[in-house]
């Protein structure tokens, strides 16, 4: 979802190396995790309680991937989807997690819901012949897709009808990222920057350094940047289709879908950036906001307490009143 690059604000820091003044340690940890690159960038001179906090976090997210992936039968997530049609027994964690799915559901009009599933699958951007689905597939996989189909008890869960699934890769990253940055504190490390798959949540600031630098990615050229704004205590998370999609007769389908109607969003835009106090928030605004358009996406950012953002569409930038103090000139 989010196409950000980071680093520390002046140079790009390696693992073990001075940053700044040299009024610290930065370091840098990288893994594979969740189909996307992971990062930590964190300052701590105690090398034990470092070495912790990396294992403990790599640990953490291949534990949350390996529960709630869709792409393993064996997960969490998918014995619920291969036995839609029947109740599944779940412990107190999953159930706080679909508390999650209906709070996220309700802040984001229904835009993002996480049994969506059957509509990104019918619009397959990963195919080298796409088509336009027909109306009436469209309608069967709407009758698919519906987080208040979803059927709970204390302690359990169905998925009323086969076909139907779930999937947490709408936000389940961006809560990763927020859970990696929080528990750092445990470990000691009072300044980090956690950066998975470009959705950034950042604690504290770089060593001898104001802020960290956070790059935003040109959508007209995708590598490159636009901008870059200074991320203190926040999170950044963007939305953007121009690097999955297909284009039909002139027109460009993206792989952002609106489950409302079950088709791409098509309002211009290119690229929405959020800017929020959690990775979680900022995601969930940076979808909502691409898939409701610059207009209506842009009041629901300013009407979002602590937060700010950016959308860029083929001809123009529209930005949040505080958006700019963000900014890196």
């Amino acid at each position: 979802m989010a196409l950000v690059q980071s680093h520390a604000q002046s140079n790009q820091s390696t693992r073990g190396s001075r940053a700044g003044d040299g009024s610290g340690l930065l370091r840098r940890f990288n893994f594979h995790a969740m189909g996307t690159p992971c990062s930590l960038q964190y300052a701590c001179d105690d090398q034990l309680a470092a070495q912790r906090y990396e294992v403990a976090a790599r640990q953490w997210v291949q534990k949350f991937e390996s529960r709630y992936t869709r792409f393993r039968d064996d997960s969490l997530v998918g014995r619920i989807n291969q036995a839609a049609g029947d109740w599944v027994d779940i412990d107190e964690e999953m159930d706080r997690m679909l508390d999650m799915c209906g709070t996220v559901h309700f802040m984001t009009q229904g835009v993002v819901d996480v049994t969506a599933g059957p509509l990104a699958r019918l619009w397959d951007y990963h195919t080298t012949e796409p088509r336009l689905p027909a109306q009436v597939e469209v309608d069967q996989a709407r009758e698919l897709v519906g987080w208040n189909r979803v059927e709970r008890q204390v302690g359990r869960v169905r998925l009323p009808r086969k076909g139907m699934s779930l999937d947490f890769g709408g936000w389940g990253k961006e809560f990763a990222v927020d859970t990696v940055a929080t528990m750092a504190v445990d470990f000691g490390v009072e300044s980090v920057l956690v950066d998975f798959g470009h959705d950034i949540r950042a604690i504290g600031q770089p060593p001898g350094r104001p802020a960290w630098h956070i790059g935003l990615e040109d959508p007209a050229k995708p590598g490159e940047i636009w901008g870059s704004v200074a991320g203190l205590n926040c999170a950044v998370a963007s939305s953007g289709d121009y690097q999955r999609g297909f284009t039909i007769d002139g027109q460009r389908y993206g792989h952002i879908i609106d489950p409302r109607d079950g088709r791409p969003a098509t309002h211009g835009l290119r690229q929405v950036t959020v800017i929020a106090p959690t990775c979680l928030q900022a995601g969930m605004l940076a979808t909502t906001a691409f898939v409701l358009g610059a207009e209506a996406g842009l009041d629901l950012i300013q009407e979002t307490m602590g937060a700010e953002g950016c959308m860029v569409s083929s001809h123009a930038k529209h930005q949040t009143r505080g958006f700019f103090h963000y900014v890196v000139t």
